[in-house]
């Protein structure tokens, strides 16, 4: 109470105008009345939550969709083969090492993989897997230059034709830094929310990793992994009310509704989350977003440092303007680094641009398009 009635937030200076707005706007209410409206107003609203959470927790919805083929596994990391057509242009899908997979064929309506496949692409997704023994000591380097750089291989060879890499998120950072190090082997490149300047936007992300160094680095040192109710505290310190708005907009909803349905796939996923192994926790938190390696062309890779400039082939990035994970400011960053690289702004957040109602029109067809557009019939070097 006595920074509203100050009007002194400190900790978010960018709300000045709207918190002096509202000051003064109460000024006519008693403290007492005021502050009883706000009892009843918070009471209301957690009262919604828990009864959101509770409706998601008995919601009958479960993900089925067709089987896809495993055309090589590596430990936990299996290459799916998604078909598509034979003429057209092959791609790899790479997602993050976060969340599964799943978030690119989340459903028979909702499926990037699957949208793809039947609109001219010969399409194939890297499927991560758990954090098993094997993968408990692997680090980054271990995943681009081994699992990542072998699936590239493998779909060469299956294919016998030109790759494009298409990286979503953390996977975006992985396909560039293989780019840059195989580029004989890749013929294009789309990059979706993919950050590269860690430090640039609003994002809270460094003060949060920042602020838990030590404890973090304790976890990591004595668990061997970042396990997920950590990684999952990470993502709501940096939006503390999204998870409690999220669900009171739920609460609202009808139970058997497309959009109820919708809304509990997506949580179904975000909770079916994996633990990243100790060498990439630690290269992902303290390199990345205390140190910004990558932008500050100190992120190294088998005695090689990371330079996007030495990418040559066709380039996209497609950046969601509404995203809370990766800053728009940070995605953009990339795009002045990279030769001809085009980008593509999309009126949607991290995970909608991939799964909103729009994503067909916003992602999924001009992506195909473009594409489609290119002759990718340059030399591959065969594995």
């Amino acid at each position: 109470m006595p920074h509203w009635k100050n009007a002194s937030f400190p900790w978010n200076p960018s709300l000045k105008n709207e918190v002096e707005a509202l000051r003064l706007a109460t000024t006519s209410y008693e403290d007492k009345e005021f502050s009883a409206a706000l009892d009843v107003e918070a009471y209301t609203r957690a009262c919604a939550f828990l009864n959101g959470v509770k409706t998601y927790h008995n919601h009958p919805y479960q993900r089925v969709v067709g089987d896809v083929a495993t055309i090589w596994q590596d430990g936990e990391t299996r290459l799916l083969d998604y078909g598509g057509s034979d003429d057209g242009p092959v791609v790899l899908a790479v997602p993050s090492l976060i969340n599964k997979s799943y978030i690119l064929d989340l459903n028979e309506d909702q499926s990037f993989m699957r949208y793809v496949a039947q609109h001219g692409l010969r399409s194939f997704l890297i499927d991560w897997g758990d954090v098993g023994t094997a993968e408990k000591t692997m680090g980054l380097e271990d995943y681009v230059m081994g699992r990542l750089n072998r699936c590239l291989d493998e779909v060469i060879k299956q294919t016998g034709r030109p790759v494009c890499l298409v990286g979503y998120c953390m996977g975006g950072v992985l396909t560039t830094a293989l780019t840059v190090m195989e580029p004989d082997k890749v013929a294009g490149l789309v990059l979706m929310a993919t950050p590269w300047d860690f430090h640039a936007g609003q994002g809270r992300h460094k003060q949060v990793i920042q602020a838990y160094q030590l404890q973090l680095r304790s976890i990591i040192n004595m668990m061997g992994v970042l396990p997920i109710d950590v990684i999952q505290a990470l993502f709501a310190a940096i939006d503390p009310y999204g998870i409690l708005q999220k669900f009171e907009r739920f609460s609202k909803m009808v139970p058997d509704s497309l959009e109820a349905q919708k809304f509990v796939a997506m949580e179904d996923w975000l909770n079916d989350a994996v633990p990243l192994s100790g060498p990439v926790a630690e290269e992902c938190l303290f390199d990345w977003y205390i140190d910004n390696r990558p932008v500050s062309g100190k992120w190294e890779m088998d005695g090689h440092f990371i330079d996007p400039q030495d990418i040559i082939c066709p380039t996209l990035l497609f950046v969601p303007e509404k995203d809370r994970i990766v800053p728009v400011e940070s995605a953009l960053a990339l795009a002045p680094l990279i030769q001809n690289a085009k980008v593509e702004k999309l009126p949607a957040g991290h995970i909608g641009m991939v799964t909103g109602r729009k994503a067909k029109e916003a992602l999924y067809l001009p992506l195909c398009k473009w594409l489609l557009s290119h002759d990718f019939s340059k030399i591959t070097k065969m594995p």
